[in-house]
């Protein structure tokens, strides 16, 4: 499988500091938005991007080393609280794909905890494979909101998971099988709070390189409003291997195949 791959991270219109971190290396994707202010969440970020660059390049990653990864990092934000108590309080999202060995044969492992998100392309056609853990979604749920006022509603910043609490909250996880030409975009809220699922479709499904749509969708984002940090990545398989596409709806727990 050849992989072509492109990221921006942005401070945005309004924050002062980037509490965003993105890995976009070797099989492993992965965008972590920290909160907690006093730059805690970019230490919280950090943690994690750091954590799981500990899968990069490996030729052996299977699921259960994702959730790891995923433990790991919470484990590791607690500990550093703990030898700052300043940073009490900090914790951070994690939303990312990562290649892994499943059944003998590559897959993408997806993988979120809070309301970053991962969107997977194919065929022109987008969906969203991730599940925000965040009021708004559970709002959305119970059908009192729509997406559209879900961007901007004032409860929109508050997720129901997250890294750097006591215990480790359920990790979602998605198995799913390559397919030839599909993209996948990684992202933090502050792209999708600013630029809705449509125009986000239309620029993942259009044919620039994933330089060009990363940068595009980091601008649209700040054309917006920019009122939040901003992360992407655009991953773009050029897979010959004809595999079926798994559409199987998903539910709020995110367990998927494998």
């Amino acid at each position: 499988m050849s992989l072509t791959v492109g990221s921006r991270t942005h401070v945005g219109h309004v924050r002062t500091d980037n509490e965003d971190s993105l890995i976009a290396d070797s099989g492993v994707y992965l965008v972590a938005d920290g909160m907690g202010g006093h730059a805690a969440g970019e230490v919280a970020s950090r943690i994690v991007v750091d954590t799981f660059g500990d899968l990069v390049g490996r030729p052996d990653v299977h699921p259960e080393d994702v959730r790891d990864r995923m433990a790991t990092a919470n484990q590791r934000i607690r500990d550093a609280v703990l030898q700052d108590p300043s940073r009490a309080g900090m914790g951070t999202t994690a939303s990312g794909v990562v290649r892994v060995r499943a059944g003998g044969t590559w897959h993408w492992a997806v993988v979120n905890i809070g309301d970053s998100r991962v969107y997977r392309a194919v065929g022109g056609s987008v969906r969203r494979v991730t599940v925000d853990h965040s009021e708004v979604q559970e709002l959305q749920d119970a059908g009192l909101i729509t997406a559209e006022e879900a961007r901007t509603h004032p409860l929109r910043n508050v997720v129901t998971r997250s890294l750097g609490g006591q215990d480790l909250p359920k990790v979602d996880l998605w198995v799913l099988p390559p397919t030839a030409g599909e993209r996948f975009l990684v992202c933090s809220d502050g792209l999708t709070n600013e630029v809705a699922d449509d125009e986000l479709a239309r620029v993942l499904t259009s044919e620039g390189e994933p330089q060009v749509i990363a940068d595009e969708l980091v601008q649209l984002a700040l054309t917006g409003g920019g009122r939040d940090n901003i992360s992407v990545i655009v991953v773009a398989s050029d897979s010959d291997e004809a595999v079926e596409v798994d559409t199987a709806p998903r539910g709020r727990d995110g367990e998927g195949r494998g």
